[in-house]
């Protein structure tokens, strides 16, 4: 009921349970208030041990929804950015980001707070939700155990969502294929989106993980992020150790441990995951996008983006696509 919502912090809040929802034969839909603006989340059970959600929210103000679960069985959530970007917030005062172009891995057994959404934004995120026993079956007791081994709610990676998840994303958000046939659909793209996400989970072990420091940790993210800032004309690798404050071999060392990729890695995802939205969201001809994500000749970003997705960014584009006189892809 909306009158049970109330302005806090600047973000208008409403419990997830005041959520108008309803139940369809092979979903849940929760739905936005009309007067909060406009968005649902559809919650598909695919089995006792798994779940997909996806969330498109454009609300018409900042808006926080309260959730609480409290003590269960620990779960593991995959969440894939694919538009817009909302936070979590504890109620102890923890926050989790979760942003376009990356895929969050958090582990929790209760939590208690709100997700907190920009006004006038769209969003669109695609959860995955799995028990530890479905991990158990696929990992193992112990190398499970080890993802749960704090309470509330961790952060476990935070990477740019890889080549494969996204298509099988975007194949997941294309699918019309009526039930009961959509719910294995589903199924399998999510099988899919897991291996890909979360492989590098179970790469490193703990010799490798006590080298590095926390300050090594804050070094590699902050390297990153000066990437993301300038991914159109990104810094050489020997520059950007210097900003950052290591040497280059360092700093390719600890691409490797954080992000299991390199720096050139990171900006070609960057750049290839920005390309692909533009070009399926008809906000510029390939030429201009090739142009807006930092390559000087389309027929290069054309053989980069067909080696990346393994698909020529025509079969992208939509028809529609060539831009108006003076528009910008941005």
């Amino acid at each position: 009921m909306l009158e049970a919502a109330a302005k806090t912090s600047g973000h208008y809040k409403i419990d997830q349970q005041d959520l108008p929802a309803q139940q369809l034969p092979d979903q849940l839909i929760q739905s936005l208030p009309e007067q909060l603006g406009r968005g649902h989340t559809a919650v598909f059970q695919l089995d006792a041990d798994l779940s997909f959600i996806e969330t498109r929210y454009r609300p018409n103000r900042d808006l926080a929804v309260a959730t609480r679960i409290d003590r269960q069985e620990p779960r593991l959530v995959v969440t894939l950015g694919m538009q817009g970007r909302s936070r979590f917030v504890e109620r102890g005062g923890d926050e989790i980001v979760f942003s376009e172009g990356y895929t969050s891995i958090t582990a929790f057994n209760c939590s208690n707070g709100e997700r907190q959404y920009q006004a006038d934004t769209e969003l669109v995120q695609l959860r995955f939700s799995l028990t530890k026993t479905r991990l158990d079956q696929y990992i193992g007791e112990n190398a499970a155990a080890r993802l749960f081994n704090k309470g509330g709610v961790n952060l476990l990676s935070y990477k740019p969502i890889s080549n494969s998840a996204l298509i099988a994303a975007n194949q997941l958000a294309g699918c019309n294929i009526p039930p009961p046939l959509k719910r294995m659909f589903i199924h399998g793209q999510a099988m899919s989106i897991l291996a890909a996400e979360m492989h590098h989970l179970w790469q490193y072990t703990a010799d490798s993980a006590y080298r590095f420091t926390e300050k090594d940790r804050a070094l590699a993210y902050a390297a990153r992020a000066i990437l993301i800032n300038e991914f159109r004309a990104p810094p050489p690798v020997a520059q950007l150790a210097k900003r950052v404050g290591t040497n280059q071999c360092k700093l390719k060392k600890l691409f490797h441990h954080y992000f299991d990729n390199t720096p050139y890695g990171i900006v070609l995802d960057i750049r290839m995951h920005k390309a692909y939205r533009l070009l399926q969201t008809r906000a510029g001809h390939i030429d201009a996008v090739a142009e807006f994500v930092g390559y000087n000749h389309a027929s290069n970003f054309s053989a980069a983006f067909s080696k990346y997705f393994g698909i020529s960014p025509r079969h992208i584009a939509k028809p529609a696509s060539a831009p108006r006189e003076g528009a910008s892809p941005a």
